[in-house]
């Protein structure tokens, strides 16, 4: 009797600039299925030297792996309204908004960003990892309303988001686009670096300034866009950035991630994800378990920030105790702080605990390390 053949795991997707990290000796992991940069140990390089360079300078990332989807019709408003949390219908052309797609208990498939094109056009960005589930679960909920057309886009797109103070600079030298006239979370279209027809987006996920770029998913038009954007940002010291900068940024600007602050066991009101959550906007998915939770006294969890006073890591999934030694609750993300130069978390614990602002101890290892409750975001960009 023959033994079963063992089961063939997928192959990696790549992003059209996959040759271009091996080049630069990326340091390259199975990220969501994608086989993405992690960090750039360059001469002078690492995570340290990324980080820096988009909180001081400019640093440029290929997330091309994000999944873009997009409704068009006349029913398009109707069908974005009914699945997210947020009140698309006080977009203007070319603006954005972040949101979220919410299970019927009001926790998250997804957390995504919703650019209105125009009237009967709008784009989803979602992330990687969840791209083809949110897709069915959005055809299951959206693509039998009336007089929509939904289109899963991703493999024809590829997104590099330029980040950092001098991220404007950088991006100026490449087009006539009258860049400082995009506002936070609004986009346009234009010519970068020859490349016709860019969407120029302005929103980010680093707690600084910066751009995305939107462009055909073709090697030779993402390689030619990478390399004028690194060219251009050259005297501004830019640097190549992967995804683990790209969770201590996030991390230091208090900026949920899926997954960890944000999942389908963790719900809007425990996240603290209010200013995106529209309940006055009129029915949609999730809407009924929300404000359910508010009239019961609001949610019995909460995200919370910490910043660790006794030496050691809190890292993601760590208990969390009172200072009595009792397990209250769990690190949902925990790292150094490159720039504010400490270690910093995130925890899920218990409402009124969060309320009390007292401090907690983490179970690092054999070790209970101390950490004082402090606000998010831990970091904030400075006022110009």
């Amino acid at each position: 009797m023959s033994t079963p053949a063992a089961p063939v795991a997928p192959a990696l997707k790549k992003t059209a600039l996959n040759a271009t990290h091996r080049a630069l000796k990326a340091k390259m992991v199975d990220f969501g299925g994608w086989d993405m940069p992690v960090e750039y140990p360059c001469p002078g390089g690492g995570l340290i030297a990324e980080h820096l360079a988009v909180r001081t300078g400019v640093g440029l990332f290929d997330v091309s792996h994000m999944g873009e989807i997009q409704f068009r019709g006349p029913g398009a408003l109707a069908a974005v309204q009914h699945i997210t949390m947020n009140d698309a219908s006080r977009l203007k052309d070319g603006q954005a908004h972040y949101s979220a797609l919410l299970t019927p208990q009001g926790a998250f498939i997804d957390d995504i960003l919703v650019h209105r094109l125009s009237e009967n056009d709008y784009l989803l960005v979602v992330n990687a990892g969840t791209t083809d589930k949110d897709y069915a679960w959005i055809r299951k909920n959206a693509g039998s309303m009336p007089g929509i057309h939904i289109s899963d886009y991703s493999p024809y797109y590829s997104q590099l988001a330029l980040q950092g103070p001098r991220s404007l600079d950088t991006l100026r030298k490449l087009t006539k686009v009258d860049l400082a006239a995009i506002k936070n979370y609004w986009f346009t279209w234009g010519t970068v670096a020859g490349i016709p027809n860019v969407l120029i987006a302005r929103t980010g996920y680093s707690g600084e300034d910066g751009f995305e770029v939107y462009i055909p998913s073709d090697e030779a038009t993402t390689v030619k866009m990478w390399n004028a954007l690194m060219e251009a940002g050259a005297e501004f010291a830019i640097r190549p950035c992967g995804l683990v900068a790209r969770n201590t940024l996030r991390l230091e600007a208090g900026m949920s991630l899926y997954g960890h602050e944000i999942s389908e066991e963790i719900n809007v009101l425990e996240a603290g994800l209010t200013h995106w959550l529209k309940l006055d906007k009129g029915s949609f998915i999730g809407r009924d378990a929300l404000v359910a939770c508010n009239e019961s006294g609001g949610p019995k969890r909460r995200i919370i920030g910490l910043e660790m006073v006794d030496r050691g890591i809190a890292r993601d999934g760590y208990p969390v105790l009172d200072l009595g030694g009792h397990e209250i609750g769990t690190i949902t993300s925990g790292s150094p702080a490159p720039f504010l130069k400490t270690n910093i978390a995130m925890a899920l614990v218990p409402a009124d605990f969060a309320a009390s602002g007292r401090d907690v101890l983490v179970q690092v290892r054999a070790n209970q390390v101390r950490a004082k409750q402090v606000p998010l975001p831990f970091y904030k960009r400075p006022k110009k």
